[in-house]
């Protein structure tokens, strides 16, 4: 007899809540880290994707791509880090644009990996949904 896995996709697992995935990639060449942080989204179904450049902690440049998730999927660096909702993913994007003009003139390392951090929820105790 098989017993369900608790995956990404359990509904349970965000009591119910419309989510969708969220992966990362993150490389680093000549000193620069480009970490990109990309969602599938359904209304439109595509793949957003939120590059980040950074040089000694310095956000240097942060641009938006969108593609088709076939286009995504040929795509071999990406990893799933975590599922999210539209409203925990509108305060990430609404973060990143306010971070994208802060970090312009100095480190924002820790800001970064707090925005990321947004993108994760809160796994809900059975019964508390």
């Amino acid at each position: 007899e098989e017993v369900p896995s608790q995956t990404f996709d359990n509904k349970d697992y965000f009591c119910g809540k419309e989510t969708f995935p969220v992966y990362q990639s993150i490389f680093t060449e000549e000193g620069e880290t480009i970490r990109k942080i990309a969602v599938e989204t359904e209304k439109p179904p595509q793949i957003e994707i939120h590059v980040w450049t950074i040089r000694k902690g310095i956000l240097r440049h942060f641009y938006v791509e969108k593609m088709s998730k076939r286009e995504f999927e040929e795509l071999p660096y990406f990893k799933q880090i975590t599922r999210t909702t539209p409203s925990q993913w509108k305060i990430f994007s609404e973060g990143e644009a306010q971070i994208s003009q802060m970090c312009e003139s100095r480190v924002c390392r820790t800001e970064l990996e707090d925005l990321v951090k947004v993108l994760y929820l809160e796994k809900s105790e059975k019964g508390h949904c």
